[in-house]
């Protein structure tokens, strides 16, 4: 059977081209969000999400549409339960790029608690006393918290443990018992992680639960100093009371890799807040993340459009409905 299966905004890696183009025809749509190219996606079989979103109108408004790809674990830009009520699984691509996520984050709480940036940026404008200005401190003993003990929080932790950090976890989801095994001192609130840890770093998606799930009040109950750092996604620290809380020396710094509308608002008070650390979305680009990503984003698509039931998807109850009763779509 001949699929069409539309890209956007950019094409695959190599090796995920290569795979696709073994399996479908395949058109590469240079714009952003599926209200922009309807004329071009109503004729297609599939969607593969590399930057953007799609909503239920868009859906309705394609009927021949059997899956819906996304670049990465994330899938906030996609009406996931829409896709579910529709029938349509949204794919997605769990531990492929949660090394690589993992380092960005360590990386950043190293550079922030040496000082590196600003260090560097003093040092090559003749500043030499910034190494009197400024004190850093060591790993040893010093707590990393995590709020979200998931693939990439897991090896955040392994990271920071081998580094000489204490972690402190809370994550709902996992029994306090498989922290503390890990070696975690297991926390019963975000508020717990926020006033006992000199680390704060973020590893949960965004949703209604998670929206500026770090704000202005979270941030006085911090430690003096503390860091913050978000590799997950943009809105769950909000951005104006960080800004804030930099300026004023609430806390002592703070790395982003994401942020709200996904890039950093030049004009915004956060862009020209101190003790900061941006990176435009970059946590999960390396060579080896992407191609792993973009292979399973490919498999997970012909999967489903051959009829399987792609266990990697944003909502399994999409499995309940009609449209995967009896024989699959593929097979109609």
């Amino acid at each position: 059977m001949d699929y069409k299966v539309i890209i956007t905004p950019r094409k695959l890696c190599d090796a995920g081209m290569e795979a696709l183009a073994a399996q479908a025809n395949y058109e590469v749509v240079d714009k952003v969000n599926a209200c922009n190219f309807l004329p071009e996606l109503q004729k297609a079989d599939a969607l593969m999400i590399k930057e953007g979103g799609i909503g239920r109108e868009d859906m309705l408004a394609c009927p021949d549409l059997k899956v819906i790809a996304r670049h990465g674990v994330g899938f906030d830009t996609v009406d996931a339960k829409a896709a579910a009520e529709l029938g349509i699984p949204v794919v997605i691509t769990p531990g492929a790029n949660a090394r690589s996520v993992a380092e960005h984050t360590v990386a950043m709480i190293l550079a922030l608690t040496k000082n590196l940036v600003t260090c560097h940026n003093e040092t090559i404008k003749g500043n030499w006393n910034i190494r009197q200005e400024f004190r850093a401190y060591e790993f040893e003993g010093k707590t990393v918290g995590l709020i979200g003990v998931g693939n990439i929080g897991c090896i955040v932790a392994q990271m920071c443990m081998g580094l000489g950090f204490h972690i402190a976890a809370y994550d709902p989801f996992v029994p306090e018992e498989k922290l503390a095994e890990a070696g975690y001192r297991a926390c019963r609130t975000v508020e717990e992680i926020l006033r006992t840890s000199d680390i704060i770093s973020v590893h949960v998606p965004y949703n209604e639960q998670t929206k500026d799930l770090i704000s202005k009040k979270e941030f006085a109950m911090m430690k003096p100093g503390a860091i913050v750092v978000n590799c997950a996604r943009g809105g769950i620290v909000n951005e104006n009371d960080l800004a804030e809380a930099l300026s004023n020396d609430v806390i002592g710094g703070a790395g982003l890799d994401v942020f709200v509308g996904e890039r950093l608002d030049l004009e915004s008070a956060l862009a020209k807040a101190p003790h900061l650390i941006c990176t435009p979305h970059m946590a999960a680009q390396t060579d080896t993340a992407v191609e792993q990503i973009c292979l399973m984003m490919v498999k997970g698509t012909m999967a489903v459009l051959r009829g399987e039931k792609w266990p990697f998807v944003a909502d399994k109850s999409v499995y309940d409905h009609p449209r995967w009763a009896g024989k699959p779509w593929a097979a109609t």
